[in-house]
């Protein structure tokens, strides 16, 4: 109650200041945008929106997310022990005794199960890459392949959140949301957090809006969803019968409202409300135009593929996230779905990488061609790993794998990466990491290090505690840094 007193007592004095200075509402509007933190409790300080703990080496974020977990063994991890011993059981040496998902934890058997296609070696690091993906083969000298990556989580919710919110529960702030309340956006007409979604030809898994939630963020931090129909984001469009200058009386006797509201009560939720109704009036004109592909060159169209011209399709929303990122979205996160494949992995694999391999590759071509790839940090990868054994029976050119935190592929590109890089190594069976392992944690403090945040400095109270992305963990992973 102490406290509950105090904080109210607070933005007392900050309301008396306001008005002392004869601060209107439209100006108190202003200052909550030019200053988002000015009606925030001192106790929710970490830094001023806007300005890094040091200089950044990027100045934004593409995540390629490919939900459902893609196989690292039959993609990116070539392991020829496993072409050897096809069919016979894993040994229990190599296994020893890890945790198995509900779907294989009654086998009696773990057949192990080389890949279905063939491997070769590219770029100066000489890395191995699947005949599926011939379009990221050619841009491999741009890509930092981190090999070692591992998880706790080993079901597809939890690890997808883990690695959404440093957390395997609901109710945390997404990676884009604690980059939004850290840096905030480069483009005022425009969200500091974007996502798009897709979905491939594959056994999908759900994607959720509790991964692009704010948490316990001010709501102004929440993703914003773009979507394929007619209306990218909803809501955004005026009423019928209902203009510009209309809209714009609407909005202000809104905030006059508003500010009433937090005369009485104090809440800095208000405040937020305020921020996300102007935010909208802006980009009643900026989203428009950014969502009009129409306009890209044929040369463009080429780059990423037919598909890019279908509104909702992969290759589509990489083409949006370039035209974004470009316009100064400081986080825009992609969910491709369609990569759980426990039965007939090779027929599903192929639809997979046909609609994720070239608009891949593309976006990191255009980013360079633009002259942004140096200051736009890519990420391309699942939630976890694929088993090297099979689920179920186990036949020539037909097997299923199964969930595999213990070791998985993900690449990386642009901002403040090494460029063609291994970094990382599993074992013979592509089972256990023999060489430089990197946490989920250890990846989420080098991406913020990336963009100028301090992972341990990057907090918010909450309940009685400081938060963090990290949580309590997390190193820098300073080979993969450039």
């Amino acid at each position: 109650m102490q406290k509950e007193i105090l904080e109210h007592g607070l933005s007392i004095n900050r309301r008396r200041f306001l008005s002392r200075v004869g601060m209107g509402v439209g100006s108190v509007a202003l200052g909550s945008l030019l200053m988002p933190d000015l009606f925030g409790s001192k106790e929710e300080e970490s830094l001023i929106t806007g300005l890094p703990h040091f200089a950044p080496k990027a100045k934004r974020i593409i995540y390629l997310f490919q939900n459902g977990a893609p196989s690292q063994l039959d993609l990116f991890d070539y392991k020829p022990k496993l072409q050897e011993m096809f069919g016979e059981d894993l040994p229990a040496s190599i296994r020893m005794g890890q945790r198995l998902t509900g779907m294989t934890a009654g086998q009696s058997k773990f057949p192990l199960a080389g890949t279905a296609f063939e491997f070769n070696q590219y770029g100066q690091a000489r890395a191995w890459i699947s005949e599926l993906l011939p379009y990221t083969a050619s841009v491999v000298d741009d890509l930092c392949f981190v090999k070692s990556m591992y998880t706790e989580a080993i079901n597809h919710d939890p690890a997808l959140t883990f690695f959404q919110t440093g957390a395997q529960v609901g109710n945390r702030p997404s990676m884009g949301s604690w980059m939004s309340y850290g840096l905030g956006s480069e483009n005022k007409n425009l969200p500091a957090f974007c996502v798009l979604l897709s979905r491939g030809k594959g056994n999908g898994q759900g994607v959720y809006s509790k991964l692009w939630s704010n948490g316990f963020l001010d709501s102004v931090h929440q993703g914003v969803q773009f979507s394929s129909g007619d209306n990218p984001v909803l809501y955004l469009n005026n009423p019928d019968g209902i203009d510009k200058a209309e809209r714009r009386k609407m909005l202000d006797k809104v905030a006059e409202l508003n500010h009433q509201s937090y005369e009485q009560f104090g809440d800095p939720e208000i405040s937020a409300k305020i921020q996300q109704y102007e935010m909208a009036y802006r980009m009643q004109t900026a989203v428009p135009e950014i969502t009009d592909v129409t306009k890209e060159p044929e040369s463009i169209v080429k780059l990423y593929g037919p598909d890019c011209l279908v509104p909702g399709t992969f290759a589509a929303n990489c083409l949006l996230a370039r035209k974004l990122s470009e316009n100064g979205v400081r986080f825009v996160q992609l969910y491709h779905q369609g990569w759980d494949a426990h039965d007939n992995l090779p027929g599903q694999i192929k639809g997979q990488c046909k609609d994720a391999d070239q608009a891949s590759a593309a976006l990191i071509t255009d980013l360079k061609q633009r002259g942004l790839l140096d200051e736009t940090l890519v990420i391309w990868g699942g939630e976890f790993g694929r088993t090297n054994y099979c689920q179920g029976k186990l036949e020539k050119g037909n097997y299923g794998r199964d969930h595999h935190p213990r070791c998985f592929t993900i690449w990386m590109a642009g901002g403040g990466i090494k460029p063609g890089v291994v970094y990382g190594e599993t074992d013979e069976f592509g089972y256990n990491i023999v060489k430089d392992p990197v946490h989920v944690n250890d990846l989420h403090a080098t991406i913020l290090h990336l963009m100028g945040l301090d992972h341990e400095k990057l907090t918010f109270k909450h309940l009685g505690r400081r938060y963090r992305l990290t949580d309590v963990s997390g190193s820098l992973v300073k080979g993969i840094m450039a």
